[in-house]
């Protein structure tokens, strides 16, 4: 299929318009209400034909090396044509006088990663507009085309084609065409494990995160394919060859790209953060985290780190919850998984319980403060414009508050009279941080309540009968 896409020749725009755009005049001359003229972009759109037509490819090192350059005259004119792009009348334009053809005919042909690039982000703007997106995403070939970018070897133009595919995918109307391609190149597969373990480009890891969250998002089938890719490999398989193609599993390429935006891109670790919390939600998913003991560690490791030391700090302001919540949803999610999966593990040694305690009734805490409105407010026709805002606030604030319940639940389940007993001298377990443990815990986790009043009664009576006092329901029978 490749190969013929390879064959065809891009189709110029019909010269009868060109002619008839002569006899209008110079207002004629304009695409749609810009400034724009067609004349203009029909000359570069035709220099981009001229660059790819099979009789100027010649056969001598020289000339193949001049195809890895673009006239910086060509380069200009076809970046002006990319920022073009994003006006409607032009992509629309651009759509009628069959550019996705001659793009596809570059991408097919030139070996200039510049152009490539170039044209990608084009045909990336062109999609941004529904009735183009769904006409590019129609066309089989152009499809082909633009898949097998993803195998290129030049960052930007990953970038581009990522960009593009997150586009498509974000169109209810074309995306399941997509999807459905992509489970049909399994190599997809190896290069975007490839991507996310080894590059240090920051902003493609993020938009390449993006693609598989939204992938993963949308075909559990396909989530689960890639789980199972990479969890064996042929018995008879050489070692040698083994080495020359490494077998990639998704959650280490996950984390290792993780571990690449942590510091310089928070929304892109948002976006890793969901990730592994979509794989969570199959057994498969959870089994590829904690299976393999390197790979649960590492996975604990980083989320364990994260929550500890840097989101929803001591000295962070509350309204602080806000900017990480989604973040914190999906770590606290991960996290609750392994815990519950991985009991017996050396790195979830019960020591690790009380930073956790901690970081879950702060953020439990901060979430009571965020969720506090301002009394006897004016309704502005401002605050009415932001209520759908603070609606989907209180929804991730609820979920938050869900999954951290359900994490912490589990972790007193699992407290012993010795860590509560440390828990009190150093001071994760307070009596005002147990009654906002409480108050979030129950009435849904009430016998987890109540046994953890039991231990605390053997350990600080005092505090036990207290906490009874302030929830009556507790009172330990005679």
């Amino acid at each position: 299929m490749a190969r013929a896409v390879m064959d065809r020749n891009p189709s110029p725009p019909p010269p009868s318009r060109d002619e008839e755009e002569d006899d209008e005049g110079a207002g004629g001359d304009c695409i749609g209400s810009t400034v724009y003229s067609k004349h203009w972009l029909f000359g570069v759109l035709s220099g981009l034909i001229q660059i790819v037509r099979p009789q100027n490819t010649k056969s001598s090192s020289y000339d193949e090396e001049q195809q890895m350059e673009l006239d910086e005259e060509m380069e200009n004119e076809i970046c002006r044509v990319w920022d073009m792009s994003m006006d409607e009348d032009v992509a629309l334009f651009l759509q009628e006088f069959n550019a996705p053809d001659i793009f596809m005919g570059v991408l097919a042909r030139s070996k200039c990663p510049r152009l490539r690039e170039i044209c990608v982000g084009i045909l990336g703007n062109m999609a941004c507009f529904q009735e183009i997106c769904v006409s590019i995403s129609s066309d089989k070939n152009l499809g082909q085309v633009l898949l097998h970018c993803l195998y290129d070897s030049d960052p930007p133009t990953l970038l581009e084609t990522s960009r593009l595919l997150l586009t498509c995918l974000s169109q209810t109307e074309v995306a399941s065409v997509w999807v459905e391609r992509i489970r049909e190149h399994p190599a997809i597969y190896d290069s975007i494990c490839f991507i996310m373990s080894s590059s240090t480009n920051v902003d493609l890891l993020v938009k390449v995160g993006e693609v598989v969250d939204k992938l993963f998002d949308l075909d559990e089938k396909l989530m689960l394919e890639w789980i199972r890719n990479g969890t064996a490999q042929p018995l008879d398989q050489p070692q040698e060859d083994s080495e020359e193609q490494p077998v990639f599993k998704i959650v280490p390429c996950v984390l290792e790209a993780a571990k690449q935006v942590r510091s310089e891109n928070p929304e892109g670790l948002d976006v890793y953060m969901h990730i592994l919390q979509l794989l969570t939600t199959v057994d498969d998913g959870i089994q590829a985290i904690v299976q393999c003991p390197d790979t649960g560690k590492d996975t604990w490791t980083l989320l364990f780190d994260l929550v500890c030391h840097e989101f929803c700090q001591s000295d962070d302001p509350p309204i602080i919850l806000q900017e990480q919540k989604t973040m914190l949803a999906s770590v606290f999610s991960v996290l609750s998984a392994i815990y519950a999966s991985q009991a017996d593990q050396e790195h979830l040694k019960k020591e690790k319980d009380l930073p956790l305690i901690d970081s879950l009734i702060r953020v439990l805490q901060n979430m009571e403060h965020c969720q506090k409105k301002p009394e006897n407010s004016v309704e502005s026709s401002q605050e009415e414009n932001k209520k759908s805002d603070a609606t989907q606030d209180d929804f991730h604030l609820k979920i938050l508050k869900d999954i951290s319940c359900e994490f912490l639940s589990n972790i007193f389940q699992a407290l012993t009279k010795e860590t509560v007993a440390q828990g009190l001298k150093e001071g994760q377990l307070s009596k005002q941080k147990c009654f906002s443990a409480f108050q979030n815990l129950l009435p849904l986790y009430s016998p987890v309540v109540e046994d953890f009043i039991k231990i605390l009664h053997e350990v600080d009576k005092a505090l036990a009968d207290d906490l009874e006092e302030s929830f009556p329901t507790l009172k330990v029978q005679a």
